[in-house]
């Protein structure tokens, strides 16, 4: 199966973590250690007692199961091993499960055929995406708690790996981000809150310095301090880099935040 059919297949079987079921299928149960899988930046599962080491085949799978939510063993064979016999991928599969299951707490629940994490088990990815989607589909109140550390200090995902599945999940999570970012920015500017609505905009711009909406969003703070030389620093700043790059000029509506000359 190519990886692109199996990542959309694993997309297809659900979004819902379960933890019903029997032997390494079973939750962790009232009591039992809670889990912390981190994708974004480096691969990291932390358990009770500190970090665990997965070895990396089992990195692999934790890691699919944490952006896919659950996948039948077919599917996920398909994805982590698509080189290889269907035999050959069936029998990897199964040794990385075993490896997750020896001397600790269930990781990987099994409901038939289907592959998930097991519950009690956290992925920074789910944190982080609500937490984005929040700021680009709510209104916040100036007293709000706004999600500043997940947003702002979220990596990029699984940094090194060059599998598909991943390379298509980290431009969807970059893309949400850039997102995320401009809209904390606008919401931090609006609240009077100009320090941290600079730090959200800058922090774009570093993510992606050939977006303009990330300069706007730059400049856009700076308008509401009346800082026009910053204003105008910052148009300039974006016009020569995207001319030097692209042999392109700043739009229209970029060219309407510089202040009136002689007003």
């Amino acid at each position: 199966m190519a990886q692109h059919e199996a990542t959309a297949a694993a997309r297809t079987n659900g979004t819902t973590r379960t933890g019903t079921g029997t032997g390494a299928g079973a939750g962790p149960g009232p009591g039992r250690a809670h889990s912390r899988l981190r994708l974004l930046g480096t691969f990291q599962l932390e358990g009770a007692d500190g970090t665990v080491t997965v070895p990396a085949n089992a990195q692999r799978l934790l890691a699919f199961l944490g952006l896919h939510k659950r996948a039948t063993r077919t599917v996920v064979a398909g994805a982590l091993w698509p080189d290889v016999t269907e035999e050959h991928a069936h029998g990897s599969l199964r040794t990385a499960l075993w490896r997750l299951r020896r001397g600790r707490q269930p990781i990987v629940g099994a409901h038939g055929d289907t592959l998930c994490l097991a519950d009690g088990v956290s992925v920074d990815v789910d944190a982080f995406t609500g937490a984005a989607l929040g700021l680009a589909n709510s209104d916040h109140a100036p007293g709000d708690d706004l999600p500043l550390p997940v947003v702002l200090d979220g990596g990029e995902l699984l940094c090194g790996w060059d599998e598909e599945w991943v390379l298509f999940e980290r431009e969807r999570l970059r893309q949400l981000r850039l997102h995320a970012l401009e809209s904390l920015s606008a919401l931090l500017t609006e609240h009077g809150r100009y320090a941290l609505a600079l730090e959200a905009a800058l922090m774009c711009v570093t993510v992606e310095p050939l977006r303009e909406s990330a300069h706007r969003a730059v400049a856009a703070v700076h308008l509401a301090e009346n800082n026009m030389v910053e204003v105008v620093r910052r148009y300039e700043t974006f016009r020569m880099l995207i001319n030097e790059e692209l042999g392109l000029e700043p739009s229209a509506r970029f060219a309407g935040m510089l202040p009136r000359r002689g007003t």
